[in-house]
């Protein structure tokens, strides 16, 4: 063999020793190689999480403790940083932003995404439910699974259901303490069904963000407004109204949604924590609300509220003169409505 053979053999010799250190560095032909996907478990991310609510409220306190329970079970990997009071995103944007990615979470009320699935309405269909428990055993009992198969289709991931308790009426014009006593009154409301059930009273809905409420009464744009009594606490809407009536007539849940892909993003075992956070925050939520409510109205006493409470007695013509309100949500959300409310209705 010439001596230019025997180098050329030595060249390309050396040359498939190369590509098989090559391949064999890459993972490929290896039965020992780790997949890829355990690098995700590591990643760093944070995520931004937004609501309207003051931050003494208790679902804003609640938005806290889910960030910080995110972070201990993730042990740090996944950091949630809460903006409040309307930072990032009003209660009228704040949806679209969650579904296009522009915002990781938002917490925020049913009303709103009624817009996008009317069937959200549910919860504030006129005193369809009577108690605090009746609520939670609907939600568990098939209400949040529809309505978070109808948000996923949205790509957006529910998840806290959280209880925002009763909402009752506030004026700054006079006593309400029958349905007649709505007549003349322009009352904001913060969705299609609360506007509704306004209009069935006798009064004139005027659909306005939570942010611009007292400064809306305060100039007279506005007589009063319909909410919960921790949101009146916390809002100061005892500065501006001097009246309260306690009907009990819609119990608004607050939704912590996600953005799917985002969610998608995340290792199997953030997804874990996520959801175990968020579980362990709905269900403190839960305990607390009619206590929280019942602390609110006291402390609205306490500032001058003038206040009335529907009785049992005369209940019946409260839900007699808004039932109509049953049909027009029926009407609006379709098949699902109707299942909702069978699902509500059979509740015992």
């Amino acid at each position: 063999m010439t001596m230019m053979s025997r180098m050329t053999k030595k060249i390309i010799t050396m040359g498939m020793l190369g590509a098989l250190l090559l391949t064999a560095g890459c993972g490929g032909g290896s039965k020992d190689a780790k997949p890829t996907a355990d690098k995700k478990a590591d990643a760093k991310v944070t995520l931004k999480l937004a609501h309207n609510f003051p931050a003494a409220h208790p679902i804003a306190k609640a938005s806290v403790s889910f960030a910080d329970k995110v972070k201990e079970k993730t042990k740090g990997s996944v950091t949630v940083t809460v903006y409040p009071s309307g930072q990032l995103y009003n209660d009228k944007s704040m949806n679209d932003a969650i579904m296009s990615g522009g915002i990781d979470l938002g917490m925020n009320t049913v009303g709103r995404w009624s817009t996008v699935i009317p069937a959200m309405d549910v919860f504030d269909v006129p005193f369809l439910f009577p108690s605090y428990a009746k609520v939670d055993k609907a939600i568990d009992g098939g209400l949040g699974q529809k309505l978070g198969d109808e948000l996923l289709k949205k790509g957006v991931r529910a998840l806290i259901w959280a209880d925002y308790g009763f909402v009752q009426f506030a004026n700054a014009k006079r006593p309400i303490t029958k349905p007649e006593d709505f007549a003349g009154l322009k009352l904001r409301g913060y969705g299609d069904m609360p506007s509704e059930t306004i209009k069935a009273l006798g009064a004139s809905p005027v659909t306005m963000g939570s942010g611009e409420v007292y400064m809306s009464i305060q100039r007279g744009v506005v007589d009063g407004q319909t909410s919960g009594t921790t949101a009146m606490f916390d809002r100061k809407i005892y500065e501006v109204c001097k009246y309260l009536t306690i009907t009990n007539h819609a119990y608004p849940e607050f939704i912590l949604a996600m953005n799917e892909k985002k969610f998608q993003k995340l290792s199997k075992e953030q997804q874990k924590a996520i959801t175990d956070a968020a579980n362990e925050v709905r269900d403190s939520l839960r305990k607390n609300a009619q206590k929280e409510d019942a602390d609110a109205l006291q402390k609205l006493k306490d500032k001058g509220m003038e206040v009335y409470v529907v009785t049992d007695k005369e209940l019946p013509a409260w839900q007699k003169v808004t039932k109509p309100c049953w049909d027009i949500f029926v009407k609006h959300a379709g098949k699902l409505g109707q299942e909702l409310i069978d699902i509500c209705t059979k509740i015992k």
